[in-house]
């Protein structure tokens, strides 16, 4: 269907003499036209940020629509603004379908600019367009649904029953290869379009999984990404990057481990979630954190009631904020293995302060950090606690 579009802008472009370019109503890059100019002008700031990232900021969105662009049934012309990186003067096409826009066709005015006659007819070509995206968000919508239901579908008949209605829905594609994303909290009001995010087959919204506590109905994101190669989850990355960015501060992406063929959807699903709630507790696996990389978080995501249960009975006291620095001791001594002047040097601190610490860990808790299993009850303790 991009081929589609973009003979859709090049039959613009022609018939105004300029280059176009089709963002969706997100501010997405959909298809642009050849800029073959040797004005220097021709390429302003926005325009360039909008090719080479397929996408425009916020504030330049947030600009452009204080114009009414969103209501407008006709060509809007904006005057150039170059404090904002916009040099030039820009018309925009609005492009809708039954009274909803759904993107924008966008040139650089010019001196004489187009005629009425001229704009007229472009504006029916993005009548054209405007039918496309409502075709193309319509079956987006579908294979979402679908996605969503696969990861949410109880064991058996339900399970084989959405397996087999995505499998249709994306045809050959469906025995490739696939990861799941997840990008958690997901605070935004519906499930945006895949366009723009590479490799994305699918996006759908889950209640009830992600970073926060279980039980708790916080929403996080899916996102079904197609893959070349097991060891190459580069498009995983950027999917689950851009949609973070999205979703607003604090959120936390995870990717599942790469599968073939639908069936085993739900596990990769937990395994993404798993990865996303590990990377809102642990800073060290940065914003986006692969199900392969979180180490001992594999386990302690999956116990059953992580992050709701109470500590044990043990370790409770130790966990409450009055003795938040001598947890975060227990945590690096057991994280170095137990080495005295590794956790000392990575505190900061005294060997002979390290020592007292522990000393009050093991009376708080009644631990004996000499005893392996002992030790391994507080570092599950100390670990789960951040979940």
């Amino acid at each position: 269907m991009t081929g589609d579009y973009q003979e859709l802008v090049d039959e613009i472009s022609a018939l105004l003499g300029a280059p176009a370019t089709l963002e969706n109503r997100d501010f997405g890059l959909v298809a642009f036209g050849a800029h073959d100019s040797d004005d220097d002008t021709a390429m302003d700031p926005v325009r360039t940020r909008s090719i080479l990232t397929r996408r425009s900021t916020p504030a330049v969105r947030a600009w452009f629509e204080g114009f009414g662009i969103t209501r407008a049934t006709g060509p809007v012309r904006i005057p150039a603004a170059p404090e904002a990186g916009v040099f030039r003067d820009r018309i925009c096409l609005p492009v809708r379908h039954r009274a909803v826009v759904l993107g924008y066709v966008w040139l650089l005015d010019t001196d004489p600019g187009p005629t009425e006659e001229q704009l007229a007819a472009a504006m029916e070509v993005t009548a054209r367009i405007g039918a496309l995206l409502s075709d193309e968000a319509r079956a987006g919508a579908d294979l979402s649904r679908e996605f969503g239901a696969v990861l949410t579908a109880g064991p058996g008949r339900q399970h084989d029953t959405a397996v087999a209605a995505l499998r249709e829905a994306l045809g050959q594609d469906a025995e490739g290869l696939h990861t799941v994303v997840c990008v958690t909290p997901w605070g935004a009001d519906d499930t945006p379009s895949v366009r723009g995010v590479a490799s994305t087959s699918a996006l759908a919204t889950i209640t009830g999984a992600g970073a926060g506590p279980r039980g708790t109905g916080a929403v996080s994101l899916a996102a079904l990404i197609r893959l070349r190669s097991a060891d190459r989850l580069d498009p995983a990355t950027g999917a689950a990057e851009r949609l973070r960015t999205g979703a607003g501060p604090g959120a936390t992406g995870g990717i599942g481990a790469p599968r073939r063929g639908l069936d085993a959807l739900p596990d990769s699903w937990r395994e993404a979630t798993a990865a996303a709630r590990a990377a809102r507790a642990e800073t060290r696996f940065g914003p986006v954190a692969r199900w392969s990389a979180i180490g001992p978080y594999r386990l302690l995501t999956a116990l059953p009631g992580t992050g709701t249960d109470p500590a044990d009975p043990a370790v409770a006291s130790l966990l409450t904020p009055l003795h938040k620095e001598l947890a975060h001791t227990a945590e690096v001594f057991l994280d170095r293995a137990g080495q005295a002047s590794r956790t000392a040097a990575e505190l900061g601190v005294h060997r002979q302060t390290l020592y007292y610490r522990l000393s009050r860990i093991e009376q708080i808790t009644g631990l004996d950090l000499s005893d392996g299993e002992d030790r391994l009850l507080l570092h599950m303790a100390v670990k789960r606690a951040r979940l």
